[in-house]
């Protein structure tokens, strides 16, 4: 095959790449550039950028070419943990998949790793799975559905190069997706579509595409096509190759789908389907392949089109294909934006930044690990990096990759892995690391919290375990830890996105730390920080409506029962500034 140089989008080079030949129409058999699959692009680069020719650098630059870090994002019970379970499946990463539904006795799933996320059936936490598919090393992020666990999604998407958004063929767009996809466009993230349950009797195909159009915003380009719907979806059409693929059901779906090319003019697919449908199903593809949307590489990766796949994570049906051609058109790792300018992914220094911390990912040990995503360079076991905030150097020694909770050592990453380094307590959610000159990544901030409790220890001997589970699940992101301004420690208070999040706290305290504790509702629901050389803080103690707290760095936090109060003194105070965001703190508190 002939191979012809693809330039990444504002890059002035590319690796060489190997070329992938236009699709025919269903129809007559000519090329059709419009539904053309693209070619795998290189390692982007800032403009102005001039790769090292070294064959060190070559080597640098074609391992991240393989990078694919991508994150699900959708509402709960879309399909998430099911589809992250058959991509590690045809991933080769586990033999035979779990589903969260599975009967006393089955397998469990592999990304659902703490004991209250198996007991529920939902994703709280998120965890990283690495797997290999067609030459392409993959990063999966996978993320909380669950609105109550939101902001752990947030801070992920930050290190994610490439969004795939999961909606379900039964209710189409759904909140939480809404939201999730408002933050990836706002984080320039392109997004790739796969429509799920279509072995379930759903909404029209055009219909689903007309609907994602009209509440996201954004243009739909099939990149193939549902044989049949419900009880009679038997495989789809690859627009983008001119194949019809008819898959075949697996008892539970937990090994690999056999998969067969067929013609349309195959009789069991006109049993299958019955001679109407067949009928239908060709004039729609044919309807496409002149009135559908075209796909562009460029107009992809700027979030300005989402190709759509559609399929059945449950069945298997339409994953093989979804992977084959998101190897294709994911991005590798981009250039990202620092204190010090834009930073090219192959630039030959490393840096990067944490994105999550996670305490007790080993029971036995205690153990408290750093997510952390590499954004440039190469990364090797026990180098020395500068710790940006502190100002210290620290030495990467124990580094690890993740299958859930599973973990290996890992000598070597390049830009786009994620690692996870074992932290003793000193970084914290937004940390840069780097080597040479220093420079900072965009921050990842926390969020007012619109839930609070008041924490009732039940066992008072307990309360130095018990400031020790606050302090690292607080750090973690789980919840905000905040004090009483008279009360201090002694009933600590704690703020969330969501009421499930305290449950969880409650469960983690237990079988954690060994700590039982009750929670007061407390009824405040909007919350901001003060800032101000004129702040009185008394002016906002109000009993029962307003109340002033602090956070672990002591910044003061006003808590309001009501938006119109809230409004009424941001009125009340105009040189004071209320922000609703602020980088993560630390307790430095004494026990």
């Amino acid at each position: 095959m002939p191979e012809t140089e693809v330039k990444a989008p504002d890059s002035p080079s590319a690796v060489p790449t190997e070329g992938t030949p236009e699709a025919a129409s269903p129809g007559d058999g000519a090329p059709s550039t419009e539904t053309s699959p693209p070619a795998t692009a290189g390692v982007a680069a800032p403009e102005g950028h001039q790769p090292d020719l070294r064959p060190s650098h070559l080597r640098l630059r074609q391992e991240i070419a393989k990078r694919r870090t991508f994150a699900i994002i959708s509402h709960p019970d879309a399909g998430k943990t099911t589809l992250t379970e058959k991509l590690l499946l045809y991933g080769g990463a586990v033999h035979m998949a779990g589903s969260v539904r599975q009967k006393a006795g089955g397998r469990s799933t592999t990304s659902d790793w703490m004991e209250i996320e198996r007991q529920r059936g939902i994703s709280i936490s998120t965890s990283v799975l690495q797997f290999a598919y067609a030459g392409c090393h993959m990063n999966l992020l996978d993320t909380p559905g669950h609105n109550d666990f939101s902001e752990d999604t947030y801070r992920t998407l930050a290190a994610a190069d490439t969004a795939l958004m999961l909606i379900d063929s039964v209710k189409g767009v759904e909140p939480q997706t809404i939201k999730l996809f408002q933050v990836c466009r706002m984080r320039g993230i392109p997004i790739i579509t796969f429509i799920n349950k279509m072995d379930r009797s759903g909404k029209d195909p055009f219909d689903l595409l007309d609907e994602i159009e009209r509440v996201l915003g954004i243009p739909c380009s099939p990149a193939n096509w549902p044989l049949g719907q419900g009880a009679s979806f038997v495989g789809v059409y690859d627009r983008w190759r001119d194949k019809l693929f008819r898959f075949e059901r697996v008892q539970g779906g937990s090994r690999r789908a056999p998969i067969e090319e067929i013609t349309w003019d195959d009789p069991d697919l006109a049993q299958s389907l019955g001679a109407n449908t067949l009928q239908r199903t060709r004039e729609e593809v044919d309807l496409l392949a002149t009135a559908g949307n075209p796909f562009d590489q460029e107009t992809f990766l700027a979030g300005k089109v989402t190709p759509v796949f559609f399929g059945s994570a449950m069945t298997n049906f339409g994953v093989e294909p979804l992977l084959d051609h998101f190897a294709d058109i994911a991005p590798a790792p981009r250039p990202r934006p620092t204190s010090a300018g834009v930073l090219a992914p192959d630039e030959p220094t490393f840096s990067g930044f944490v994105f999550k911390i996670q305490a007790n990912m080993d029971p036995q040990h205690r153990d408290r690990i750093a997510f952390m995503r590499v954004c440039s360079g190469r990364f090797h076991r026990g180098m020395e990096v500068k710790h940006v905030r502190a100002d210290k150097p620290i030495t990467l020694s124990r580094t690890v990759q993740f299958l859930a909770q599973e973990r290996l050592q890992v000598d070597e990453a390049f830009s786009g892995d994620i690692l996870g380094v074992w932290d003793p307590g000193l970084l914290r959610i937004g940390d840069s690391l780097c080597e040479g000159r220093s420079h900072e990544f965009e921050g990842i901030p926390r969020f007012s919290p619109e839930h609070f409790v008041r924490v009732r220890l039940e066992d008072p001997l307990k309360r130095k375990q018990l400031k020790k589970g606050l302090d690292q699940l607080s750090e973690e992101g789980a919840v905000q830890l905040f004090f009483d301004r008279t009360r201090m420690e002694r009933e600590p208070i704690l703020g969330a996105v969501g009421v499930l999040q305290f449950e969880v706290i409650q469960a983690r305290l237990k079988s954690e730390y060994r700590v039982q504790v009750g929670f007061e509702r407390l009824p405040y629901q909007f919350a901001r920080w003060v800032e101000g050389e004129e702040l009185k803080l008394e002016k906002f103690e109000l009993p029962g409506r307003t109340t002033c707290v602090l956070d672990v760095e002591s910044r003061p936090l006003v808590l309001f029962d009501s938006e119109w109060l809230m409004r009424m003194a941001e009125s009340e105070n105009p040189k004071v500034k209320f922000v609703a965001a602020v980088q993560p703190g630390r307790s430095s508190r004494a026990t």
